[in-house]
Formats: C-alpha cells, sequence, structure tokens
C-alpha cells in the first residue's frame, strides 16, 4: 500500500535548508492452524493478507505508507526548497503458528525454514522503501531553484511522483528475482537446519 507525497507550501525569506528521513516500522500477525503441511498451505492460503489491487493471498505482507512536507525560501526573485521532511511508515505482517504443540519435528522444522524466509522477504521490502525515502529527500533537496514557489512546489509533486514510481518498479523487481529462486532458497535452508540438527548432536 503506497499513499504519495503531499508537501505542503510555506514561505520563508531567510531560514536555513534542512533535510530529514523519518523511518518506522510495526509489525502484526495473522493466526494459522494445523498439523501437517498441507493444511499449514491451506491456512496461509485462506487467512494470509491480500495485496494491494488485488484479492490473492499471501503468505506474509509489508504495508507502506510514504508522507512528507517541504518549506520554499524566496529570495531575490527566485525560489529554492528550504526544510525537506520525507516520512515513510511500513507494517509488516506475518504468519504465527498457533498449533504448533504436538507437531512433528520435520513439520517443524519446515515451518521454521518457512517462517524466517517469509520474515527475512518482508524485512527487505520495508528496507527497499527506507532507502527510497532517503533518495527522494535527496532527489528533492538538490532541485534547481525557480522563478516562483508555485513553480518550485510543482516540481517537488513531480519528483515525489516520479520517487514513488521508482520505488514501485524496486519492489516488484525484488519479488520477480525472490519468485524465481524460492525454491533453491527453501531447499537450502532445509538443508542447513538439518546439517545443524546433525552436528548439534
Amino acid at each position: 500500500m503506497v499513499v504519495p507525497i503531499a508537501f505542503s507550501i510555506a514561505l520563508s525569506l531567510c531560514s536555513p535548508s534542512a533535510a530529514e528521513v523519518i523511518a518506522s516500522k510495526s509489525y502484526s500477525y495473522f493466526d494459522i492452524r494445523g498439523k501437517t503441511a498441507d493444511e499449514l498451505d491451506r491456512e496461509l492460503s485462506r487467512r494470509g493478507p491480500t495485496a494491494s489491487g488485488s484479492s490473492a493471498r499471501h503468505p506474509g505482507a509489508t504495508k507502506i505508507r510514504f508522507g512528507g512536507e517541504a518549506t520554499y525560501i524566496q529570495n531575490n526573485g527566485r525560489c529554492r526548497v528550504g526544510n525537506v521532511k520525507v516520512t515513510v511508515h511500513t507494517q509488516i505482517i506475518l504468519p504465527r503458528w498457533s498449533s504448533r504443540k504436538g507437531a512433528s519435528k520435520e513439520l517443524s522444522m519446515i515451518w521454521d525454514a518457512l517462517s524466517s524466509d517469509i520474515k527475512r522477504h518482508e524485512e527487505r521490502h520495508a528496507e527497499i522503501a527506507r532507502d527510497q525515502a532517503r533518495a527522494m529527500e535527496r532527489a528533492i533537496r538538490a532541485l534547481p531553484q525557480q522563478r516562483s514557489c508555485e513553480a518550485m512546489q510543482e516540481l517537488v509533486s513531480n519528483e515525489s511522483a516520479r520517487g514513488i514510481e521508482e520505488h514501485d518498479r524496486q519492489q516488484a523487481r525484488f519479488d520477480r528475482v525472490e519468485a524465481v529462486n524460492f525454491q533453491k532458497r527453501m531447499l537450502r535452508l532445509l538443508n542447513n537446519r538439518i546439517n545443524g540438527r546433525a552436528g548439534a548432536k
């Protein structure tokens, strides 16, 4: 979920320039139950969160909300960006296996590998959003002066829209790469856990 940045306009004659990125993150969980791999898979498909604009369920999700504000400095017939603040809040939604007690060791090992990969995947989505917020702040701060603050504000709005589009492209690219490598990644995780257990004996 992505909300475009809304930049307010405030005129100043001599305020110093400043920039800031404020990133916050929260977690929420949905419970699933099951005693077999098939049951857990069905639960994820039935209870998992939906992505924005789609009814398909996913094993995890990251909701992303951008915001921000900017002030503008007018001096000698020119206007430039003064203060810039870009905010990004990410909410990571993860599955929680509520009926794990009594499950087999093999199923627990599979779940641990899967849930670890889901969390890593969603954390990377949040990281991409934070990185893009920093890139947007730098790009807005570097915009050239304009003849009026109305023109400056329009330039900032266009740059923020471009930044959101680039963010969406990066997120989609990451998902494509992850989908291709999922099976190999899960096999590697399971092998690492099997070898770790063997080494501990």
